[in-house]
């Protein structure tokens, strides 16, 4: 037996509904199942202006409506590659038919009404609001925005970026481990210390006597730039050397191939800086997305698809909001707990 049918959105005389689903957990009722079926339209990046100015009336029409839309967009964050499986279901339809979101594509359902559903918020906390069960076991880890230095025993330099966690081995024999569990990290080592450091993400790892080099773990993919020296890259029975200049990245798809960069743009953070040279800006606004608290959404494809050239200091991310707005026209739509629709 279905639930009520929420939101309706009137366009040109017609009706657009979003089914609930046959049993929906006990949070996603009222108010946020609404809030939910609002964002699946957001995910799908196919919002009409029409809908939008429906969604401003909705959100602004109670305090609870854009409390509610805050919590879909913590959930969604925490479901990660099912809210970007939703995005492109075919469930999503233009304005003028009928959507019916099913029990697996809508956010909710049993996920979150069991132990299990508890476990996978301890694993994937929504927008980083604690820390998940893997950074609670790691050594060190920084904040949104956070960055920070350390000098590991074996005298590996190890600078952290925003968002980022590891894990150092004892230091048992000649080597130096150190365990990226999530994040980006520019390590250097020393051949002088008579060690070699090996570092592990995901299913590979990287091995050097004497390099530095910058390693970023996010999503399943994992990239690493050699900026000096000489390292191996290892996942698999794949191995390749890194020279500088060099980038190469790995994940559940294996082991790519190697390429040319710039390690100053790779690197830029250490400085403070974010560049963009040519990104469409739903990358860039995802990679903004890694350094702040809260969650730029791109509604619109076209716009996500737009190319964008800039660089920002890190410490005043905020801005950049504005000068999307600026330099594309973007509309923008502020909602509580820091999130911002660009349409």
């Amino acid at each position: 037996m279905s639930g009520a049918a929420t939101p309706v959105l009137a366009d040109n005389g017609h009706t657009m509904v979003a089914d609930i689903p046959e049993h929906p957990a006990s949070f996603l009722t009222g108010v946020d199942s609404e809030a939910h079926a609002w964002l699946t339209r957001f995910a799908a990046r196919d919002v009409t202006a029409a809908e939008l100015v429906v969604f401003k009336e909705w959100s602004s029409s109670d305090p609870a409506h854009t409390e509610a839309f805050a919590r879909a967009c913590k959930l969604w964050e925490a479901i990660g590659p099912a809210g970007d499986a939703l995005a492109g279901a075919p469930q999503l339809h233009r304005p003028g038919q009928r959507i019916s979101v099913g029990r697996r594509a809508f956010l909710g359902g049993a996920l979150a009404a069991s132990a299990a559903g508890a476990l996978y918020f301890a694993v994937h906390p929504p927008l980083g609001l604690w820390p998940s069960l893997s950074e609670l076991a790691a050594d060190y880890r920084t904040a949104p925005g956070e960055q920070r230095s350390i000098v590991l025993s074996g005298g590996s330099s190890v600078e952290m970026n925003t968002r980022t966690s590891i894990v150092v081995g004892a230091p048992a024999d000649a080597v130096e481990r150190i365990k990226l569990i999530g994040g980006e990290a520019a390590i250097a080592t020393q051949r002088e210390n008579g060690r070699s450091t090996e570092v592990v993400a995901a299913d590979g790892r990287i091995a050097t006597a004497d390099a530095s080099f910058n390693v970023r773990y996010e999503g399943d993919v994992v990239c690493t730039t050699c900026v000096a020296g000489e390292l191996d890259v290892i996942q698999g029975n794949g191995k390749v050397r890194l020279h500088p200049r060099e980038q190469v990245t790995y994940s559940a798809r294996g082991l790519g191939a190697v390429t040319a960069v710039d390690p100053a743009v790779a690197t830029a953070w250490k400085q403070g800086v974010l560049m963009f040279e040519s990104t469409p800006l739903s990358e860039a606004v995802a990679e903004i997305n890694r350094y702040r608290s809260g969650r730029i959404i791109v509604t619109n494809a076209a716009l996500g698809r737009r190319l964008f050239n800039a660089w920002f200091q890190i410490a005043n991310i905020d801005s950049v909001v504005a000068q999307i707005q600026q330099v594309f026209g973007a509309s923008v739509t502020t909602l509580p707990g820091d999130i911002v629709l660009l349409g």
